[in-house]
């Protein structure tokens, strides 16, 4: 047997909603080596592979069959420079702001309007992360993934991965493979990306101008402290609902009946509107469906409120989405992956 293998194990600390669901397999891995082994030694068991980050982007319903593979890589290096930029590469496992910070610690800016969000480096990609107007994708080089159906290393580079808004050809075409390493392009003539509201206005507040990397990373993450909720005091992960895009048309539509609705104009023509501003008017901050419930602060984000199931926050979901077609034509589409 495979001595990795660990079996009825409990997911509770590994996902940050805090469910209490069990795996019947479990492995760790934290190397390249262990990860092909796994896949090599547990095909027996004939089950379903779930590939396991820093499950803070996750919502789980129920007990995981199969093998539940937590990848564990560490490591993160200046991997090349030239006269336009550094190539940080880092290793799936290391957790995302870590990363952000010794980026900034060495002197490498870009990643600052990313700061505090949670997670592993490994599924930044596969999720297209952004915050205050930065997204992976304007960052990224190429990453490092594992194919266990040919059990070979495989490189992509930004067009390939299909980089969409909090979206990759990994949650479709390539949802088969496993993130290994990330490399990220890190600009060397930086400029700080301010448009955000929130930002620029924290800020000015502080009579900064001209801020450095590190003193707009610690407003992100005072900004980001101060509207989402810590999952080690309660169980949450982060924004559950994207961001809506709808048509100019539909968007004159709502502005027309709804005016003080929020919405930017995209590249496209098309318009994303704020969905914390749809679930708050339509009467859900603050509220709970029995175990479940909306933050107080922040309508985006679903909370455990103490012993909730995931089948729980999913209806309290569902009811929320509902209310926001009903009263405005748009439907929200989960940020968090449902399982």
């Amino acid at each position: 047997m495979f001595s990795l293998l660990q079996s009825d194990i409990s997911l509770r600390e590994l996902n940050s909603f805090g469910l209490d669901v069990r795996a019947r397999n479990f492995v760790r891995v934290d190397s390249i080596q262990s990860l092909a082994q796994c896949y090599q030694e547990t095909a027996w068991l004939g089950g379903p592979y779930f590939i396991l980050g820093g499950g803070t982007n996750l919502l789980l319903t129920r007990d995981m069959d199969g093998v539940v593979i937590q990848v564990a890589l560490r490591g993160k290096e200046l991997a090349a420079e030239d006269a336009e930029a550094f190539y940080v590469q880092a290793a799936a496992g290391e957790k995302w702001d870590d990363l952000v910070q010794w980026t900034l610690e060495q002197g490498y800016p870009g990643l600052e309007n990313l700061a505090r969000i949670p997670g592993s480096v490994g599924a930044a990609p596969i999720q297209n992360i952004g915050a205050y107007g930065i997204e992976l994708a304007q960052r990224f080089q190429e990453l490092e993934a594992f194919d266990p159906k040919g059990g070979e290393l495989v490189r992509l580079d930004a067009a390939a991965c299909g980089f969409g808004y909090r979206d990759s050809l990994f949650k479709s075409r390539f949802a088969h493979l496993i993130v290994t390493h990330v490399t990220l392009r890190l600009p060397k003539v930086w400029k700080p990306v301010l448009h955000y509201g929130e930002l620029k206005g924290v800020l000015a507040a502080e009579g900064t101008d001209t801020p450095t990397p590190r003193q707009v990373a610690r407003v992100v993450a005072a900004i980001r402290r101060e509207k989402l909720p810590d999952p080690a005091e309660v169980g949450n992960a982060g924004s559950f609902f994207k961001n809506p895009l709808v048509s100019s048309d539909h968007y004159a539509r709502l502005l027309g009946q709804f005016p003080q609705i929020v919405g930017y104009r995209q590249d496209s023509g098309s318009y994303k509107l704020a969905a914390a501003w749809l679930i708050d008017q339509c009467g859900w901050k603050g509220r709970s469906m029995g175990r479940a419930g909306v933050h107080q602060r922040q309508p985006l984000v679903l909370v455990n409120r103490g012993g909730a199931t995931g089948a729980e926050v999913l209806a309290l979901a569902g009811a929320i989405s509902e209310s926001v077609h009903s009263r405005f034509g748009v439907g929200l589409e989960t940020e968090v992956i449902v399982v």
